[in-house]
């Protein structure tokens, strides 16, 4: 599946309904530390930090990276769950991890201490993992 990851800067109103699908779907601990979907998807649109995989104009996937001086973040990474363990995480990771490359710059994988799951995805992606 070609998914092309993109920053999301200025999202259409269908960009909007896509990111409160994907979002919709999220454990609790996956939004802090924003109160709800909305405010985390308004905060990554703020700062600059949403990037999204589109497939055929949809928005199926998306995460916050944050850009620096020190070592990139990836946070929040979520797939709308009836397009899950189709490779669109993965998509994500991988060219989150070739633009901090190309920015001469590690990517670390941000999640809450002690959560199994993020450690598991930091493991498999050969990341390390960073707290929230």
């Amino acid at each position: 599946m070609p998914v092309q990851v993109e920053t999301v800067s200025q999202p259409s109103a269908q960009d909007r309904l896509d990111l409160a699908r994907i979002y919709a779907d999220a454990p609790d601990w996956l939004l802090a530390p924003h109160a709800d979907a909305q405010a985390l998807i308004d905060a990554g649109l703020a700062a600059g930090t949403l990037i999204a995989g589109r497939f055929n104009d949809r928005l199926l996937g998306a995460a916050l990276l944050t850009r620096g001086d020190r070592p990139w973040q990836l946070s929040h990474l979520c797939v709308r769950a009836v397009t899950r363990r189709r490779g669109v995480g993965r998509r994500l990771l991988e060219q989150a991890r070739a633009w901090a490359e190309s920015a001469g710059q590690p990517l670390h994988l941000a999640a809450p201490p002690g959560h199994l799951e993020s450690q598991a995805l930091a493991a498999r992606a050969q990341l390390p993992l960073a707290s929230l």
